[in-house]
C-alpha cells in the first residue's frame, strides 16, 4: 500500500512542476509573444490611447491624430493632411494593419515606446512618454510638381540632392488616401479594394518596384568603359559597327533611328542619339564584370538599401552569356531598377563622381523639439566613379538635353543634363513600353542643384507615342524646376 502511495505522489509531484514549468514558460515567453502579436487588441488600445508625434514636410505636419467619437476603445485615430500626395513617404498608420512606410519605420518614435524618448519621471511612474516627431527631407513644392505632372499617368519619380543626399521628392501614382485606412470600423473595406485595384496604388513604385531601365542604363555602361579604360574621354569614337550582331546568334540589334550616326560613334554622339549598337558591344569589350562592379559602385545589387525605408535591390546580372551581356548594355534582359537608383546614377555624376547616400528623413526629434538623431550630418559619400569621368559624363548629358533626345527637360537659367529611356515590356515587348528620364539640372543664378529619375509605366498616349522625352522628361523639368526654385 505504501509504495503505491508513494508512486501517485511522485506522479502528482511531477505532474505539478510539468505545470508550473508550463505557466512560467506562458507567463515570461509565451507571454511576451502574445503581448507583441500584432492582433492582440491591447496593442492597438495602447497605441491610439494618446495623440501620436507627427511626420514634417516643409515645417509642417502631414499628419495628425483625431479622438474617435464612435465610443471605441481606440481613443485616437490617425489623420493625414493632402494623404494621397505624401502616401508614398509616410505610408500609414492602422488601427487594423501593421504600419508602412515612416509610419511603420518610426512607430516606436511616433507612439512613445523609443526608449530614447523616456524622461526620468516616465522611468518612476511608468507612463508612456511623450511621441515625437520625424522631419523629413521632402521638399513640398518638389512633391507637388511631381504629383501634378505626372497626373492620371501610372509611374513614379525621385529627386535627390546631389550635395547632400536629401530626397526632395518621392512619388508614386496612381496614390491613394492613408486616411482610408486607419480606423478599425472602415480600413478593412478600403484594403479589400486597394489590393484589388489592378494599378496597385500600394506599392510604392519609386522605392520598391524595380523595372528595366532601358537607354537610361547606358550612363553606368559609359561611366565603366571610362573607368576601365576602354575609352580616354566621350569624344573617342568607338569600334561600333551598325548593325550590330549579338554574339553567338545571327540577329542584328536595331536602333531606334535607322538614320543616326551610330556607326563608331563616340559616346557622346551614342548618348544623344542613344545608338543601342554602341552600348551593347560596350558591355561585351568591357565584360559581365566590369559593367556589373561599376554598377555596383552606384547602387545596384545592394541588398539593404535604406532611405530609411528599405528600397527594393536594383539588379545587374550575373552568369550570362556575350548575348545576354550586350542587351544589358542597353538596359534590358534581366537588368532591373528603381527610380531611387536611376536617382542616384544622375546624383553621384551630379556630384563629380561621388555618391551621397540618399535619405529622406532630417531628424528625430522629441515632444520637446530636442534632436533624438541626425539623419542629415550621419549620411556616407562614397566615390563612385572618378572626378574626370564624372564630368566627361555631365558634358555628354548636356548634349542630350540641348541637343538630343532630352530636348523637353530644358530649363531657362539652368544648365540640365539627362539620359532619356524607352525599357521594352512584356514578351517580345507586346505591352507598352516603359518611358525613362534620369536627369541633374544646376540653377545658374542661386547655385541649387538637383537629380532626378521619373518612369511612366502607362498613359493615354498612342503606343507610337511613348518616348522617355515625350512623357517622363517633361516631369522631370517641373521636379528640376521647383527644386532650383524653392
Amino acid at each position: 500500500m505504501n509504495r503505491t502511495i508513494r508512486r501517485a505522489s511522485v506522479f502528482v509531484l511531477l505532474l505539478v512542476v510539468a505545470l508550473l514549468v508550463r505557466a512560467t514558460w506562458v507567463q515570461f515567453y509565451d507571454g511576451r509573444a502574445l503581448a507583441d502579436d500584432s492582433r492582440n487588441r491591447r496593442n492597438a488600445i495602447d497605441t491610439y490611447a494618446d495623440p501620436l508625434g507627427d511626420i514634417i514636410v516643409g515645417g509642417r505636419s502631414v499628419t495628425g491624430s483625431a479622438r474617435t467619437s464612435d465610443g471605441s476603445d481606440l481613443a485616437y485615430q490617425r489623420t493625414y493632411r493632402d494623404g494621397p500626395l505624401y502616401a508614398a513617404v509616410t505610408g500609414y498608420a492602422s488601427q487594423s494593419y501593421a504600419p508602412t512606410q515612416l509610419e511603420g519605420v518610426y512607430a516606436d518614435v511616433l507612439d512613445g515606446t523609443d526608449p530614447r524618448l523616456r524622461t526620468v519621471m516616465d522611468t518612476v511612474t511608468g507612463a508612456r512618454a511623450a511621441p515625437g516627431d520625424v522631419v523629413t527631407t521632402i521638399d513640398p513644392d518638389v512633391q507637388k510638381a511631381a504629383a501634378a505632372a505626372l497626373g492620371d499617368k501610372k509611374g513614379a519619380a525621385v529627386a535627390i540632392d546631389p550635395k547632400t543626399g536629401r530626397i526632395l521628392g518621392v512619388v508614386s501614382t496612381p496614390s491613394y488616401d492613408p486616411s482610408s485606412l486607419t480606423g478599425a470600423n472602415s480600413a478593412a473595406a478600403a484594403w479589400k479594394k486597394l489590393n484589388a485595384d489592378p494599378d496597385q496604388p500600394l506599392t510604392n513604385r519609386a522605392l520598391r518596384q524595380p523595372l528595366p531601365p532601358g537607354s537610361t542604363f547606358k550612363l553606368v555602361v559609359a561611366a565603366a568603359a571610362l573607368e576601365n579604360g576602354l575609352y580616354p574621354d566621350v569624344d573617342t569614337r568607338t569600334a561600333s559597327p551598325d548593325p550590330y550582331t549579338l554574339p553567338g546568334t545571327t540577329r542584328d540589334l536595331p536602333n531606334e533611328s535607322a538614320s543616326a550616326p551610330c556607326e563608331n560613334a563616340t559616346i557622346r554622339v551614342a548618348l544623344r542619339y542613344s545608338c543601342n549598337t554602341v552600348f551593347a558591344k560596350m558591355a561585351v569589350d568591357l565584360g559581365q564584370d566590369a559593367v556589373r562592379a561599376t554598377a555596383e559602385k552606384f547602387g545596384f545589387n545592394d541588398e539593404k538599401l535604406d532611405v530609411p525605408v528599405r528600397a527594393y535591390p536594383s539588379v545587374y546580372p550575373s552568369g550570362m552569356d556575350r548575348s545576354s551581356t550586350a542587351l544589358t548594355g542597353i538596359g534590358q534582359f534581366d537588368v532591373t531598377a528603381t527610380p531611387l537608383q536611376m536617382a542616384m546614377v544622375s546624383a553621384a555624376i551630379a556630384n563629380g563622381g561621388e555618391l551621397v547616400a540618399p535619405h529622406m528623413v532630417s531628424r528625430i526629434t522629441g515632444s520637446g523639439g530636442d534632436v533624438l538623431e541626425d539623419d542629415d550630418s550621419r549620411a556616407t559619400t562614397e566615390r563612385v566613379v572618378s572626378a574626370h569621368t564624372a564630368e566627361q559624363l555631365r558634358s555628354a548629358m548636356r548634349t542630350v538635353v540641348e541637343d538630343g533626345t532630352g530636348s523637353n527637360a530644358r530649363i531657362s537659367g539652368a544648365t540640365v543634363g539627362g539620359k532619356t529611356g524607352t525599357a521594352q515590356h512584356g514578351e517580345n515587348n507586346s505591352k507598352t513600353p516603359y518611358a525613362w528620364f534620369t536627369s541633374y539640372a544646376h540653377s545658374d543664378t542661386n547655385g541649387k542643384e538637383v537629380a532626378v529619375a521619373v518612369v511612366v509605366e502607362q498613359s493615354d498616349a498612342a503606343r507610337s507615342e511613348v518616348s522617355g522625352n515625350g512623357l517622363a522628361a517633361p516631369v522631370a523639368r517641373a521636379m528640376m524646376k521647383a527644386a532650383l526654385e524653392s
